[in-house]
């Protein structure tokens, strides 16, 4: 107070007049204190930022170059300036009541805006760090930065407007209150997708990183980023997903985790077999699929086994469909499944089943079941893709025929030289 009086009165001495002494007061004491503040400010930054770059490059965590990265640093710099001048703003404005009230509520949501920035830079370099650690990387650790950030803004604007308005906070609160409703109602999709949040962290539904499969958002790809109200993926066609996060609870879909933390991947196709190309095998095919050596000692075992039963019981075989009898699909069945057993994509310690399926209009389907070693998505097609390619291939050694719906080219004649001699249009039959 002691410096603006003197001032005051050294203006009035050199014959200015009250008013105009009074002006040029408040703004030479203005000028002074932007430009100390800016002063202390810049030396004060360049201190801690000197601190904190030496700190950095003599510890091992990298959490103090987090703090310089999200600008902490720059923004505790901020605070004792702020200070300065708030406590020589009544010395400004003495003369001129309305405007240091203005002025010293503006610093003062300032200073309400800048605690939330340095809380922001805080819990932002927490988050970048705790991404760091191997176990925590695929939590989903920015919804909970997003909540307490939503929190901290709640807060500084309710401190804000009950500043402006002059209301004390507890007051300004209640106040509020009455209103709750409406505020419900307009953040109602965060209140959900915090909600949300909890549940899907707490059941570890989806991590970062995961698989996942959304048909109703088009969603199939790997998690990047899971927040308060989105969860980002990135499909195999590198195009970006945004999922909101509550539809993980309310929605089902599927989360491929399992299957590539597992020993393999599962393979489960059919081929379907024309039935009227199924029958008991004669022993002139027996001979003939014996030449297959993956299953000769399984035919001759299998053909003992068989003789021995129909000679124990009489069984007259002039006909084969009396006693015990092996099938052209049968012996297809069991020697897909030994290729499978010996595929060296396949994973041996899990599941290998050749099934049938019930009969349909498109013949009898037989199912392979069974785990690639390799999880990886073209690895893995590729696999399945040799399996079948062989399995096709090996249909008619067993004469057996694969269904497949007719052409217009299954209806027609061709003579010696392959010529088509009639053809049938099956749109007009």
């Amino acid at each position: 107070m002691e410096i603006g009086n003197l001032l005051y009165d050294y203006l009035l001495k050199t014959g200015l007049s009250e008013n105009t002494a009074k002006y040029l007061n408040m703004l030479v004491l203005l000028a002074f204190t932007i430009i100390a503040a800016f002063l202390v400010h810049y030396i004060i930054r360049r201190i801690l930022l000197s601190f904190f770059t030496s700190l950095s490059s003599k510890t091992k965590t990298n959490f103090d170059d987090l703090l310089i990265k999200n600008k902490a640093p720059k923004n505790i710099a901020h605070i004792i300036p702020l200070i300065f001048t708030l406590n020589l703003i009544p010395v400004i404005f003495k003369d001129f009541p309305y405007f240091e009230n203005f002025v010293l509520k503006s610093f003062l949501v300032f200073t309400i805006i800048l605690v939330i920035w340095i809380v922001r830079s805080l819990l932002n370099s927490i988050r970048d760090f705790l991404k760091t650690i191997p176990n925590l990387g695929d939590k989903p650790i920015d919804s909970y930065i997003q909540v307490f950030m939503i929190f901290a803004w709640a807060i500084g604007i309710l401190s804000a407007f009950a500043i402006i308005t002059g209301i004390e906070f507890i007051k300004f609160i209640t106040t509020i209150g009455a209103a709750s409703a409406v505020i419900i109602l307009i953040f109602k999709d965060t209140i959900l997708g915090f909600v949300a949040s909890i549940q899907v962290s707490i059941n570890d539904m989806v991590r970062i990183g995961d698989w996942i499969t959304f048909e109703k958002y088009g969603a199939d790809g790997d998690v990047t980023e899971i927040n308060l109200s989105t969860v980002k993926v990135q499909n195999f066609d590198m195009t970006i997903t945004t999922i909101p996060t509550y539809a993980l609870i309310a929605d089902s879909f599927k989360n491929w985790r399992g299957m590539q933390s597992s020993g393999g991947r599962r393979i489960k196709r059919s081929v379907n077999i024309k039935l009227d190309s199924i029958h008991y095998v004669t022993n002139d095919e027996l001979d003939s699929f014996k030449k297959i050596q993956s299953i000769t000692t399984y035919l001759e075992n299998r053909q003992e086994d068989i003789d021995a039963y129909n000679t124990k019981n009489n069984i007259n075989k002039e006909l084969l469909l009396n006693g015990r009898n092996m099938t052209n699909i049968g012996v297809f069945r069991k020697y897909i499944e030994t290729y499978i057993e010996n595929h060296s994509g396949t994973n041996k310690e899990m599941m290998i089943m050749v099934r049938q399926l019930a009969p349909d209009t498109q013949g009898i389907p037989l199912e392979i079941y069974a785990f690639s070693s390799d999880k990886r998505w073209q690895n893995y097609e590729y696999i399945m893709a040799d399996i079948f390619d062989h399995v096709i291939a090996a249909v008619p050694y067993f004469n057996l025929e694969i269904f497949e719906l007719p052409s217009n080219s299954s209806f027609v004649q061709r003579n010696e030289e392959g010529t088509i001699t009639d053809k049938i249009d099956l749109e007009d039959e």
